[in-house]
This record gives C-alpha cells, sequence and structure tokens, in this order.
C-alpha cells in the first residue's frame, strides 16, 4: 500500500496541472456611423402662375389655292417656288398665249367694222330725220333707218363686250398671287396644258401659322380671347403666342375642344409640327424644393426628411407644377421638414446620416 500510494503520487505530480479560465470581458460595441454627409434644404413658398397644358399640331392660318381658269393652254414659265414670300398680285406662272394674242386682234377687226356700220347706220338715221318733215321718204322708210341704226349700236356693244371678254381671257394667261403669303405647294409645270381649276399653288395667307391645341372641356371656361401662352414645337425654340378663339363645340369621342392659337411671323415653327403649350389662367402660392431633391421610385416621388437624431425618413410625397429645377410639393411634406437636398439615391429608410453646410453656405464666397 506504501508502494501504490508514491506511485500515484509521482503520477498526479507529473500530469499537468488545467486551470480554469475566467470568461473575457465583452468588447465595446462601436458607434454607428453616419451612413453619407448631406446637405438640407426646406421648402421654400413662391407664387407660381397656375397653368392649363395642352397638345396639338402647327397649320397654317388659311391656305389659298391658285389655280387654271382657262382650259388648254400651255404653261410657258413658272416664276415661282416653294418657300418663295410672294405679295399681293405677284406673277406665279405664265400661259403662253399666241392663239390668244390672234383671238384678240380677230375681235378687235370686228369691233371696227361694227363701229364702220354704225357710222353709215347713223348718218342714214340723221338724214331720214332730217327729211322726214316735208315727206320725202315714208314714215317705214324712216322706222327702217332708225331701226338699222339701233341695229348697228347693239352690234357695236356687243363687238366690245367680246373683245372685253377677250382680254380677260388674255388676262388670265398670268397666274397671278391672290393674296401675300408664303409658298407651300407647287404643281405648276412647264410645258403642261392646265385644266380649269387645276390647282396650280397653295399659299400660306400671309404667312400667319396657328396652334390648334386640344384641350380637356373642363379647362375651356378657364381659356378667354387674348391670352399668352407658350408654344413647344417639337424640335424648335419656345414661342409666344395668343388665343384667337376658343372653339364654339367639343369633339364627342376625345371630350377635347379646340382653342386656336396664333403664332408670331416669322419664326421658328412650321406646319405640321407637334407642340406642347401652356396657358397661363392666373397664380397661386406654391411650396417648392430643388429638383434634386425629389426622388422618383417605382411611379412614386419621395423625399429624405432628416430627423432631430439624424436619421432619415423616406417620405412619399405628391408633386405639382415645375418651373425651372424646382418643384412644387402639393402634399405629404410640411413646411419646416428638412429634407436631403442631393444624394437620396444612396440613402435608405432609417439611415444616420451627417448633415453639413451647403457649399457657399459659410466662410464667405469662398475665394
Amino acid at each position: 500500500m506504501t508502494v501504490l500510494a508514491a506511485v500515484l503520487f509521482l503520477v498526479g505530480a507529473a500530469w499537468p496541472t488545467r486551470t480554469v479560465a475566467a470568461d473575457p470581458a465583452p468588447a465595446p460595441v462601436p458607434a454607428a456611423r453616419p451612413a453619407l454627409a448631406v446637405t438640407v434644404v426646406t421648402p421654400s413658398t413662391a407664387t407660381w402662375p397656375r397653368t392649363v397644358a395642352a397638345n396639338g399640331s402647327i397649320f397654317a392660318w388659311q391656305e389659298a389655292s391658285v389655280g387654271a381658269e382657262t382650259p388648254g393652254w400651255r404653261l410657258a414659265e413658272v416664276r415661282a417656288q416653294v418657300g418663295d414670300v410672294v405679295r399681293r398680285g405677284q406673277v406665279l406662272a405664265v400661259f403662253a398665249t399666241e392663239l390668244a394674242q390672234a383671238d384678240l386682234a380677230q375681235q378687235q377687226a370686228a369691233l371696227a367694222q361694227a363701229q364702220a356700220q354704225l357710222a353709215e347706220a347713223a348718218a342714214n338715221a340723221r338724214r331720214a330725220r332730217e327729211l322726214q318733215p316735208s315727206g320725202v321718204i315714208s314714215a317705214q322708210q324712216t322706222q327702217q333707218v332708225l331701226t338699222a341704226e339701233r341695229t348697228a349700236i347693239a352690234r357695236v356693244e356687243a363687238q366690245q363686250a367680246a373683245l372685253a371678254a377677250q382680254q380677260l381671257r388674255l388676262a388670265q394667261a398670268q397666274v397671278l398671287a391672290p393674296d401675300a403669303g408664303i409658298v407651300s405647294a407647287r404643281l405648276a409645270t412647264v410645258g403642261a396644258v392646265a385644266q380649269p381649276g387645276q390647282e396650280l399653288f397653295r399659299l400660306i395667307r400671309q404667312g400667319r401659322l396657328e396652334w390648334r391645341a386640344e384641350v380637356a372641356a373642363t379647362d375651356l371656361a378657364q381659356l378667354r380671347a387674348g391670352q399668352e401662352v407658350r408654344v413647344e414645337p417639337v424640335g424648335a425654340p419656345a414661342v409666344s403666342g395668343r388665343v384667337r378663339m376658343v372653339a364654339p363645340t367639343v369633339d364627342p369621342a376625345t371630350r377635347n375642344g379646340l382653342v386656336y392659337v396664333d403664332l408670331p411671323q416669322p419664326g421658328p415653327a412650321k406646319p405640321g409640327m407637334f407642340a406642347r403649350g401652356s396657358f397661363e389662367i392666373g397664380r397661386s402660392a406654391a411650396l417648392t424644393l430643388p429638383q434634386g431633391a425629389v426622388l422618383l421610385r417605382d411611379g412614386f416621388s419621395y423625399v429624405f426628411v432628416v430627423g432631430a437624431d439624424a436619421k432619415v425618413l423616406q417620405a412619399k410625397v405628391t408633386v405639382g407644377r415645375r418651373q425651372g429645377d424646382r418643384v412644387e410639393i402639393t402634399g405629404g411634406l410640411d413646411a419646416a421638414a428638412r429634407v436631403v437636398a442631393a444624394g437620396g439615391g444612396f440613402l435608405a429608410d432609417g439611415d444616420l446620416v451627417r448633415v453639413v453646410p451647403a457649399a457657399g453656405a459659410a466662410g464667405g464666397s469662398g475665394r
């Protein structure tokens, strides 16, 4: 027993001693870091115009169709081209007039013959009147001579009328502009034989254009003649127009009415262009933010509002009018809210941010 106890003592002394370590102290939780340094703005109030938006196309105010009036004449010369600015009475084309000149000369000869016959008849009638009281000629002969005079007078008048018609026909050999304007189409071709009523040219009368805006029936009552309109033709600079007339009827299919707007000339707009525009109907107060502060997500508008704890809250807002780089907020935002001015696309709801002054807000001009 003594030997066994000694062996056990030696084994126990050689065995490594295990010590139980105490549990380590918990590591400190790092402080939350701001997700982004941002600048903030508060909504501002401004007086903005209230407008009615509309779409439509640009047309000629009125068009004039210039055609041939005399049949069977050959076009000898075309003096106007598409785009030419012409004045009232300007010659646009000329027909060949050889046959018309020959007919005119023939008519002039016929008139001269009739006038000679009238001179002879008038002389006979004068002698008959002088001799009738003496009884040298009978009353029947006198009546015949006077009738011949009246017939000669009628014949001269008929030839004069025919000559005037021939001169008018000859004048139609020149195709004249019925009004000042711009040539918008040319169908006349040298050598072609025109038919009566055939269109040779088309003019934009006085060069005037108009925008025919389609406006909802609910807004027509707010529009009146004389109102100024901002018109933005697609592909051309915006112009200022003026309402000439509001149509008295509404299309039963679209429930839209036409508003005719006169456009300035000369101008960048062309007939056939599509244009957008807005009619100013008054002014009202607007709560506005910079365009960059409003985000579009899933078809809705949002802003990020910075709370007292420096965390951002994503708020859904409704927007209205836009002017320059600012947008009207019509709902969903308090007028005293602090809104992230830019960079909201990098934020999420609940993020911690660090608010910094806007560039130029401190330190003077920065120079």
